[in-house]
């Protein structure tokens, strides 16, 4: 199934982390926090101006992000767990 979201808000997939540490330990489930970065899956066509003209988003699907711990709200599409947010809620692009 397609999936746009409106207006301004992204459709991400949550990228995991690594299962090691630096100093090579193993990081069980458990301890595991939810990562802060992900992959745009999709974009909405972003918010009109006061004319009525589209103000472009700065991020398009494919870009590897930064967000909050608690940015998004979590949704399912086609059986994957997703997260959809405002731009606003990005703090960056990686890469």
């Amino acid at each position: 199934m397609a999936f746009t979201p409106l207006h301004d808000r992204v459709l991400v997939e949550r990228v995991e982390s690594d299962e090691k540490t630096a100093g090579g330990l193993i990081i069980p489930d458990s301890a595991k926090e939810k990562p802060a970065e992900g992959m745009i899956i999709a974009v909405g066509e972003g918010l009109k101006n006061q004319d009525g003209e589209r103000i472009a988003l700065d991020v398009k699907a494919g870009d590897r992000v930064l967000f909050g711990k608690w940015n998004g709200q979590e949704v399912t599409v086609d059986g994957k767990e997703l997260l959809m947010m405002k731009e606003s809620d990005i703090m960056g692009i990686l890469s």
